[in-house]
């Protein structure tokens, strides 16, 4: 029999809104949860009572599978009550604001909003204005804490621990939530972060701990452990960022050359997804014994699980003078 895990050894929080704000103890705390939920996953009844009675709400305001089918299956194996917002059916069309929206859920007594949106910012804002626990499921350019958590929870499932370990991201990291909060929690949990682009594609002023390479080959010398391609984000670019997909991947994807030197080497390929094949990626990578990128849409699942019994709603996260005393 699967049992719930154990009450959190560190304080909870009502809102999961980026990954900056948490230690490296309440990640790690995370990551040991979502290992007891993942095990439900081969059970016959896969699903416990934790959130029995509490209602979550997906309110996405831009285009999701992965993210939104995960957080709805994590909530119900929960226990709790699911129900996702067509924004595209809802009065937002008709012009009433993000926070008129979530008025209006909240007088339905939600316990939890799990927000996805295109400015960044929002989730930070609705926090403020909600007594229910929001989640950020990805806001602009800036943050994606539960992407950063399930890749976290499957490096650890694949490698085992993460200090001294080395990972390279590698893409468009300019217009990337998922670049930004993967690599903060690498760093937090001990890892070293290179990342590789083109030029136009890596922002100006990140931050000291990155290891930056000029070439694919020139990153293959660092010798990392993971290497995380991103996807490459054209709905967010303005301009044009490099001349062709063609030259994007022979230059910067894993061509079937690069993937032949990558699994000789025994590297495990990671990708937030969707993929774009024949850009990031070549075919083999999807078929390779060291891709995580199947496990990653599984561990999602898990990792979203262990936030959501970890939020408490309305329960207003601890003030640093307040952690410090435990």
């Amino acid at each position: 029999m699967i049992t719930e895990p154990n009450p959190s050894p560190v304080h909870s929080r009502k809102d999961l809104l980026d990954i900056e704000s948490l230690s490296a103890e309440e990640i790690n705390h995370l990551l040991e949860t979502a290992k007891p939920f993942k095990e439900l996953f081969t059970r016959s009844v896969k699903k416990v009572p934790a959130l029995r009675g509490k209602t979550v709400l997906n309110l996405f305001f831009e285009p999701s599978t992965r993210t939104r089918a995960s957080f709805e299956i994590a909530a119900k194996r929960l226990s709790a009550d699911v129900t996702n917002l067509a924004v595209s059916q809802s009065s937002v069309v008709k012009g009433e604001s993000v926070l008129d929206t979530v008025d209006t859920m909240q007088s339905m007594k939600v316990d939890y909003l799990v927000v996805r949106h295109g400015a960044a910012g929002i989730p930070n804002q609705i926090a403020k204005h909600s007594p229910a626990s929001v989640i950020n499921a990805g806001d602009g350019n800036h943050a994606h804490p539960t992407q950063a958590l399930l890749d976290a929870f499957t490096i650890k499932e694949a490698m085992g621990d993460f200090s001294g370990r080395k990972i390279l991201i590698a893409g468009d990291i300019l217009h990337s939530r998922v670049a930004r909060s993967v690599s903060i929690c690498a760093n937090k949990l001990g890892m070293e972060v290179g990342i590789f682009g083109p030029p136009t594609l890596i922002p100006h002023g990140h931050p000291d701990y990155f290891h930056t390479f000029n070439s694919f080959e020139h990153a293959l010398e660092w010798e990392p452990e993971v290497i995380y391609l991103l996807r490459l984000q054209l709905e967010r670019q303005s301009a044009h960022f490099f001349p062709s997909l063609r030259e994007y991947h022979q230059v910067f994807g894993m061509t079937r050359e690069r993937f032949e030197l990558v699994s000789r080497k025994g590297i495990y390929i990671m990708h937030p997804g969707p993929v774009n094949r024949g850009v990031e990626l070549t075919d083999e990578v999807l078929t390779y014994d060291r891709s995580l990128i199947n496990r990653q849409v599984e561990n999602g699942i898990a990792a979203r699980m262990a936030v959501l019994y970890w939020l408490q709603p309305g329960i207003p996260s601890p003030t640093i003078e307040e952690k410090a005393e435990t």
